[in-house]
């Protein structure tokens, strides 16, 4: 699969301050969903701009399409490749949805028939297209939203950069906007997102980066789960007390094992080997077993172990 984005070395300080990113190496290949995750102050923002081409990076380099973004001969390849959606919008307020749409268009050198054709169809996707007329200041927070996303998608670009997409949506709206995402990448769109949703992230991303100034891990949300928590068991006791932990611990294949009430949860090397002998260890002392269940990890799991694990605090020099 071919890469759309590379970033070597990727950092960036603002002014004499500690650099907001220092040496991501990372890419994103042809039409996946990418996330971006991290804490406040990490530096996913600042990411999301180096990647769009709308600050330049103090050390290393982004390759959109093979072309450096720092190249101002190719200035316009990047911005026709890649459609932005910046954290605030940014809309003209007191003109109307077509207007504000119209005005982009012609900044990317749309004539006014290819401008009409686009937004007929990206509005009309989210049932928009019947309001273009009214003012965007009359527009609800999930409206303005979706408009923000028809003006990155109006010059068909083959990558979108989307800073926090389904922040502050209401359910509904948020569902329309991630459904809208995974019909782009249907359609062959590459989709780098930040968020702080990580549920969001799970359902929709191919890949996620964990970035606290530093990269931390990229991986597919599954194995990154996998990666960081091996394979657990709950056995839940009929009889079961926290002695049932002793049992558990002096097993030379149980990694770890913890007590909560009324399940024992064990985390095991191989557990289809494994699991026979553990139940028959807790038989023989005398428990009596209702079942037995694979432990899942939610992304948040992962998420909140890497950044305890190998995180560190975030400086205050960026977003």
């Amino acid at each position: 699969m071919t890469d759309v984005i590379t970033a070597t070395g990727l950092s960036r300080a603002y002014g004499r301050g500690p650099r907001a990113v220092d040496g991501l190496d990372f890419s994103i290949r042809r039409g996946e969903i990418f996330a971006l995750l991290g804490p406040n102050g990490a530096g996913k923002t600042t990411t999301i701009r180096l990647i769009a081409g709308l600050i330049d990076p103090t050390a290393g380099q982004v390759l959109v399409n093979g072309i450096p973004t720092t190249d101002r001969s190719h200035l316009q390849e990047i911005h026709d490749a890649v459609g932005v959606l910046p954290e605030v919008p940014g809309h003209y307020e007191s003109l109307s949805a077509y207007r504000n749409l119209r005005f982009h268009g012609r900044l990317h050198g749309l004539s006014d028939g290819q401008i009409h054709d686009r937004a007929r169809q990206l509005l009309g996707s989210f049932d928009l297209w019947e309001r273009r007329d009214e003012r965007i200041a009359t527009f609800s927070k999930g409206m303005k939203q979706k408009v923000a996303l028809v003006r990155a998608m109006l010059h068909a670009p083959s990558c979108l950069v989307l800073d926090e997409p389904i922040s502050g949506l209401d359910p509904q709206a948020a569902k329309t906007v991630r459904d809208f995402l995974i019909e782009q990448r249907r359609g062959g769109t590459t989709i780098v997102l930040s968020t702080h949703n990580l549920d969001d992230a799970d359902r929709l991303s191919d890949r996620v980066a964990v970035i606290q100034t530093r990269l931390l891990a990229v991986d597919t949300p599954s194995a990154l789960k996998g990666r960081l928590f091996q394979r657990s068991v709950a056995v839940r006791l009929q009889n079961g007390n926290p002695t049932a932990l002793e049992v558990a611990r002096q097993l030379p294949f149980v990694l770890h094992a913890t007590w909560e009430e009324p399940r024992l949860q064990v985390r095991l090397d191989h557990p289809d080997e494994d699991m026979p002998t553990l139940v028959e260890a807790l038989v023989h002392a005398g428990y009596r077993i209702q079942y037995v269940e694979p432990v899942s990890h939610s992304l948040e799991d992962a998420y909140l172990r890497l950044i305890q694990e190998r995180g560190a605090p975030a400086p205050n020099g960026g977003p």
